[in-house]
């Protein structure tokens, strides 16, 4: 089972084990992440599930087939503190390739940009 690591707003680190093809966002709400509402449910209707995907893994993340499309560009656009490496985490599956994805919560100081 693959492992994700979210960094909250205080710099604090959280593993989590996320089973194969869920969600970002299906994996937050289930282990309670704190930041990650997803009140859209994953219809890309809000920004609630928004990340930041750590630059070492954007291209691999990209490759597992979670390109970013215009209409999460667009609702991007009414997210906080977007970033150049800004998702929603409703658009990004989880695979076997992604075990130790790193990705941080909105507002979180990651020196990564």
């Amino acid at each position: 089972m693959p492992k994700i690591t979210f960094i909250h707003k205080d710099g604090t680190a959280e593993a989590i084990d996320a089973p194969e093809n869920w969600s970002i966002m299906q994996i937050a709400v289930d282990n309670k992440v704190k930041g990650i509402e997803g009140a859209c449910g994953g219809s890309m209707a809000c920004a609630t599930c928004h990340v930041y995907v750590h630059p070492d893994w954007e291209e691999r993340v990209n490759a597992e087939d979670n390109e970013q499309s215009e209409e999460e560009e667009d609702m991007l656009d009414v997210a906080f503190d977007v970033r150049t490496t800004s998702r929603l985490g409703c658009q990004v599956k989880v695979t076997e390739a992604l075990d130790g994805l790193i990705v941080a919560l909105p507002g979180a100081d990651t020196g990564w940009e």
